[in-house]
């Protein structure tokens, strides 16, 4: 798939674009179509200089493959608000990293490869723990759950205690095992469950609306199913 100029990203993203388009689904709807990434933009850092880089996301036997190198993010075209997100995944090998982010919007917002958004960790071991980038969010027994190093605040830039645990340590099935992760966006609340599990709730987000983005973070990940559609 084409990867869209840096600058593109920029204004195809800007809160301007985020505030005015955002669609609040009536009917469940595929962000992937099980043949093409064709509802989706890549944003890989390396391949600025790099045009012809591997790709990071690919589709493989009717399956979204996150292959984990080159690092980048796979944003969807459109722009979300008030939904509910399932998706169905697996680590086909080892264990590692990956995330979905929600209300994304600025490209490289951190570290110059993370867009600004509120991601929802699927890393093995720690699904369903948030990670804030560049935006923020509350949650009951922040003390306990967002731990800060001394001076550090709470926040979503680099220095920041930018990540906060999940209410659970065994919801997820073992690793080659299928995970379903749902998570809903209502209003500024993000609820998210793991196999039927409630494993996070966060409350007051700094933002109610925005893309759907799919990282690339060092290690493959199988999706057979990422559908949006209304809350119940």
């Amino acid at each position: 798939m084409r990867m869209l100029p840096f600058v593109l990203l920029l204004s195809i993203a800007s809160p301007a674009a985020r505030a005015q388009n955002a669609i609040t689904p009536d009917r469940a709807t595929a962000l992937f179509n099980g043949r093409d990434l064709s509802n989706w933009n890549v944003d890989v850092p390396d391949a600025d200089a790099n045009p012809g880089i591997a790709p990071s996301f690919i589709v493989r036997d009717g399956l979204l493959v996150s292959l984990g190198d080159p690092r980048g993010h796979l944003i969807s075209k459109g722009v979300y608000r008030d939904y509910r997100l399932e998706a169905e995944y697996r680590f086909p090998g080892k264990g590692g990293n990956c995330g979905i982010l929600v209300h994304a919007s600025r490209p490289r917002a951190l570290y110059r490869m993370f867009p600004q958004s509120i991601e929802v960790q699927m890393d093995s071991g720690n699904a369903g723990d948030f990670w804030v980038i560049q935006e923020d969010i509350e949650v009951e027994d922040m003390k306990e759950r967002r731990p800060r190093k001394p001076g550090q605040q709470y926040g979503g830039a680099e220095s920041d205690a930018r990540r906060i645990l999940n209410l659970t340590d065994d919801s997820e099935k073992p690793l080659g095992e299928w995970n379903t992760m749902v998570i809903e966006a209502r209003d500024r609340t993000i609820t998210v469950w793991v196999n039927g599990d409630l494993v996070n709730r966060g409350f007051n987000a700094s933002v109610d609306r925005g893309k759907v983005a799919v990282q690339a973070e060092g290690t493959e990940v199988e999706i057979s199913r990422l559908e949006i559609g209304p809350l119940r």
